[in-house]
């Protein structure tokens, strides 16, 4: 005999998981711990090298009211660009600790010394290179206010999605 009771209870369940009311092994286990406050030892940090300089990842992480904060500290060699110009819906600021960089900002090249601020806004391209005779590092923060970390992965997967159904029509 089937339990009349049995899809309320199936149903409850599968809201409550999709809802995040109830948190599930896998789940519990993908996401990071909600960071609070804490405190980061530059000299505690592992400097990783890359080709172009690099970086000391300092947390990425959510918080009590982020989905995800991040920050990095990253070194640039001479004449060396972190990346593209690019665009995201997550915001940053930068603060150059040394060095001279020069930054994309609103279309505009700023070319800036250290203790200098830059602001990147949501989906507004930008990059920064290092325009100066000796290494320029400079310490990124960036944040994910509620629900746009996932929207920026919903992104991210349709753009992966698009990229391969034009591959797939390529060939």
């Amino acid at each position: 005999m089937r339990h009349p009771r049995l899809p309320f209870f199936v149903l409850l369940t599968a809201f409550l998981a999709l809802s995040g009311c109830a948190a599930s092994p896998a789940a519990s286990k993908s996401r990071p711990p909600v960071m609070t406050s804490t405190a980061f030892d530059w000299d505690k940090m592992e400097f990783k090298p890359s080709a172009k300089g690099g970086v000391r990842h300092v947390c990425r992480a959510p918080t009590p009211t982020l989905d995800e904060l991040e920050c990095h500290i990253t070194t640039l060699n001479r004449g060396e660009t972190s990346h593209e110009p690019h665009i995201h819906p997550d915001e940053e600021i930068m603060v150059v600790k040394e060095g001279t960089v020069e930054a994309l900002v609103a279309g505009e090249w700023k070319r800036l010394g250290p203790g200098s601020v830059i602001f990147q806004a949501s989906c507004v391209e930008h990059t920064i290179r290092n325009a100066g005779a000796t290494p320029a590092t400079y310490h990124v923060f960036k944040w994910n206010s509620p629900g746009t970390l996932e929207k920026n992965n919903a992104i991210k997967a349709e753009i992966k999605a698009a990229k391969a159904r034009a591959n797939s029509a390529a060939k």
